[in-house]
């Protein structure tokens, strides 16, 4: 899809398809929409009136039109109430008129929206919204041609010369679009290995350093709770260290560290049925995100050092596999007991923290599909997050708001980590069920000395049973937006 932008009005294009943003209300024909009306032969007061479209946030119409004139479509969202118009306002309308579009079978498409913010950030947000919802994953379908007409160029309408906005956002949504589709492969497709040889593909076509600790190296550095989980699965681990520096001296150095794991069983505490065990291809829904903020990053180029860490493995069943009650040593030399293996992805961070504390940076983020309690108190589209750092914590929404992404602050509640104590270890896995999700964000503070920290549980949001927003049904993507903001933020 060619994205350009433009000065030209919507009085003086012409092609095929033309669409609309309106706000919420009584939808009124004057002004430039009146002589849009005259020169459309009525047809834009008729779709209004016959539809009884009146702006609403998620409304839509579209009609085509005869007489040869000088556009063929015609396609009407609304916007919703004009004091609540944000970015994500607009990445919302984009994806609509870009999957109508697709049902017009639409090749050539004009876009006005209002501005928001100013002409650069617009286009940016109307580029996402645009790419994100055209998206398809169609690689493991026999028949991958789409039918019918494809959408090809579209133009945004009086903003005129905008292409470093769009480039950037098409840089961002590419990092999007690696995350979706690493999420959406089987586990028979991402494993540990294939991991890395998508690490390398970064590092090789974008120009970052890349170490790939193997299981040898992971020992030697002590790494007993990353390796414990790895122990059952025939497929070796792989801990991925993707670096990106800037030329210059770098202004922050952050490291941002993904939950890995490309399968999830459950362990000997297997996943039953109902548990959505079919689902667990998702689990490495944090470094997936990881890594496409890392190729969003490397083509940004910020004056900011980002160290990239995904602890990658499978957690899986065999004569190997560590058992309930084992005692684990992670690589800061604490000990854990292993009261549940299903609550394995915390014991991967736990040692992917310890070794991006030791790189000296200057915040931590770790972002992870860690609990279905986080998903049972905030649903489906939002992600808990858990800081030592009111100021880190403050960078992170407001990079989250900026991507239209949502996270909610939890406290991390200290008194609770009495239910993690353990009788014969330093602490358990798992603690009681109230809570769960603030137990798992305490269990991962201990593997952090000063550096300022933050913890996303992402378990909700990585993915979507139907089209929701600039989602398409599947992985999602969530959060690469918001990550890259705040490195940029940073810069």
């Amino acid at each position: 899809m060619d994205i350009r932008s433009t000065d030209t009005s919507l009085l003086t294009w012409t092609g095929d398809t033309l669409a609309l943003g309106l706000p919420e209300g009584a939808v009124e024909i004057a002004g430039e929409l009146a002589e849009l009306n005259d020169k459309l032969g009525g047809t834009l007061g008729e779709l209004i009136s016959e539809t009884e479209f009146e702006g609403k946030l998620g409304s839509s119409a579209a009609t085509r039109l005869g007489g040869g004139g000088p556009i063929r479509k015609l396609i009407l969202v609304g916007l919703g109430k004009t004091a609540d118009f944000d970015l994500q306002t607009l990445r919302l309308a984009a994806a609509a008129i870009a999957r109508l579009a697709k049902q017009q079978k639409s090749q050539a498409l004009a876009i006005s929206l209002p501005v928001v913010g100013d002409q650069s950030a617009t286009a940016g947000a109307i580029t996402e919204g645009l790419l994100l919802a055209n998206h398809q994953d169609t690689r493991f379908k026999s028949t991958k041609e789409e039918k019918g007409a494809k959408l090809e160029t579209v133009e945004l309408l009086g903003l005129g010369e905008q292409a470093s906005a769009i480039a950037k956002a098409e840089q961002i949504c590419s990092g999007v679009i690696l995350a979706r589709e690493l999420v959406n492969a089987p586990a028979n497709t991402v494993t540990p290995l294939t991991m890395a040889e998508t690490a390398e593909q970064i590092a090789s076509e974008y120009g970052l350093s890349l170490k790939i600790l193997e299981q040898e190296e992971c020992e030697s550095l002590g790494m007993g709770a990353f390796l414990g989980v790895a122990k059952a699965s025939d497929i070796p681990p792989k801990f991925l260290h993707l670096i990106y520096k800037p030329q210059g001296t770098p202004k922050r150095k952050l490291a941002i560290v993904g939950k890995s794991l490309t399968f999830d069983s459950g362990g000997l505490n297997i996943k039953g049925a109902g548990s959505g065990i079919e689902t667990m291809k998702m689990d490495m829904g944090g470094g997936a995100a990881t890594l496409g903020a890392a190729k969003a990053i490397a083509q940004l180029r910020p004056e900011v050092e980002v160290h990239f860490i995904c602890p990658a493995t499978e957690n899986m069943i065999s004569g190997r596999a560590m058992h309930p009650g084992d005692i684990l040593t992670a690589s800061n030399g604490k000990t854990i007991e292993v009261n549940n293996t299903d609550a394995e992805g915390r014991l991967t961070l736990a040692d992917g923290l310890v070794f991006a504390e030791k790189l000296e940076v200057d915040a931590i983020v770790d972002l992870a599909t860690l609990t279905g309690a986080c998903v049972v108190a905030l649903g489906d589209d939002i992600a808990g997050l858990w800081s030592s750092d009111e100021s880190l914590a403050a960078q992170l929404q407001e990079a989250a708001k900026l991507a239209g992404e949502k996270f909610w602050p939890m406290p991390l509640e200290e008194k609770y980590f009495e239910g993690l104590k353990s009788p014969i270890a330093d602490m358990k896995n798992t603690g009681p069920r109230p809570g769960g999700s603030i137990t798992a964000a305490l269990f991962l503070k201990q593997f952090i000395n000063n550096t300022p920290w933050l913890h996303l549980d992402i378990a909700g949001p990585v993915w979507s049973d139907k089209e929701n927003g600039v989602n398409n049904s599947g992985a999602t993507g969530f959060p690469v937006r918001t990550l890259v903001n705040w490195v940029m933020a940073n810069n």
